[in-house]
């Protein structure tokens, strides 16, 4: 099946209408529309715009009619616009282009906020409000729910899926604040769960996650208190000794990796066996980052068939060498997709652009997507044109 997507918003497809849109990106050379199912907050630049140019979207909602009795004691919140409009059903039925959903699963303030109980907590007992734990078991029910919810309402082609696991500590939250420098081995250290569902899943894989607990607890509180500011280049070499010289991290870091790499494999079984299910490790740079979420590449491949990698990088020669990266880790095992964003902060022109999608190509990926539509201006909605139809 042919997959030349364009990741868009269901405000996006309501302000211009289902097949105006189509008929835009059919002529662009696209064959998919990926919608956002699930989405959180933001403050999004709308450069071609009608109504507006800067879009606040509501927190933690979706963007399809959930049926609230395929879901635990997480449930979905519906968007305000399915009052009026069903973006998602009219996608479907009208765009005549395959239609796959893109499902943001963990990464909800408005639901973690609701649940606390069921949220990552660092070795402090700290919520991170933004992250539902792929641990807790009613956090996983809520993605479960979700896919197998969308993919049975509704025909689609399938489903790309974000952030299965754990959110890294830096995670942009709003006003995010300190008085001191941040370091890769603080937030590593800040970001590891220790969730009552984490410590219990820990220890029954062997590990003695109350004894690693306070020890982590006692290594970010030593640095605390001193006066010390780790440069950067240091903390990342402090944190690679870690993992290479402390077994309890190690085991740790693996049995995160097992937990998503099980919920995920749950997601499959639940999906309509028809429906794709992609899934998008991490946005972290380079895409090998992702482990430290607890997504293993070859395993999630192994467990879905599909990883769809964001290529989020400001030039080809860096796209090849995250892409051969990739291959090494993948093992020949599955499909792999390419996201590339054809603007700033990437790929800041055409000619670079374009060789991006051929150095994609060359590598043997030729499932693609672009992201965003509404979010891109005119122009470089343009240059997904040339690359495609000039493929044709």
């Amino acid at each position: 099946m042919s997959y030349k997507a364009i990741y868009t918003y269901a405000w996006d497809l309501a302000e211009t209408g289902v097949k105006a849109a189509a008929d835009e990106f059919r002529g662009l050379g696209l064959d998919t529309v990926t919608m956002a199912g699930s989405y959180h907050a933001g403050k999004f630049m709308r450069p071609h715009g009608k109504a507006g140019k800067v879009l606040f979207p509501e927190d933690g909602t979706v963007y399809f009619n959930a049926d609230p009795s395929r879901y635990g004691a997480i449930k979905p919140v519906a968007n305000s616009m399915l009052g009026e409009r069903d973006m998602l059903g009219e996608l479907v039925e009208q765009s005549g282009m395959a239609v796959n959903v893109w499902l943001v699963l963990l990464h909800n303030t408005r639901l973690g906020m609701a649940n606390p109980q069921s949220v990552v907590r660092n070795a402090f007992g700290d919520p991170y409000y933004y992250n539902l734990c792929p641990s807790a078991p009613e956090a996983r029910a809520y993605a479960i729910g979700l896919a197998r919810d969308v993919t049975e309402s509704y025909p689609v082609s399938g489903l790309s899926m974000e952030s299965p696991g754990f959110a890294p500590y830096a995670h942009g939250f709003h006003h995010e604040f300190a008085l001191m420098k941040s370091n890769p081995w603080l937030e590593n250290m800040l970001g590891l769960c220790f969730c009552d569902h984490c410590v219990s899943g820990a220890e029954k894989a062997g590990i003695d996650a109350r004894r690693f607990k306070a020890q982590v607890a006692g290594d970010i509180e030593a640095y605390l208190d001193s006066d010390i500011d780790y440069p950067a280049d240091m903390a990342e070499a402090f944190w690679r000794a870690d993992v290479a010289n402390n077994a309890d991290l190690r085991r740790y870091l693996d049995f995160r990796n097992g937990v998503v790499t099980s919920l995920v494999a749950e997601i499959r079984a639940a999906v309509r066996k028809d429906a794709t299910v992609a899934v998008i490790p991490s946005v972290a740079r380079p895409t090998a980052g992702a482990w430290y979420e607890g997504s293993d590449l070859h395993a999630l491949a192994q467990t879905t068939g599909i990883v769809e990698a964001c290529f989020y990088e400001p030039s080809a020669e860096r796209i090849k060498a995250d892409l051969f990266d990739i291959r090494r880790r993948l093992k020949g095992t599955g499909t792999l997709r390419g996201i590339l964003r054809p603007s700033h902060p990437d790929i800041s022109n055409r000619a670079e652009f374009i060789a991006a999608v051929e150095a994609l190509r060359e590598g043997g990926v030729e499932e693609l997507a672009f992201y965003n539509w509404g979010h891109l201006r005119r122009a470089n909605l343009g240059w997904i044109g040339d690359v495609l139809r000039g493929a044709q």
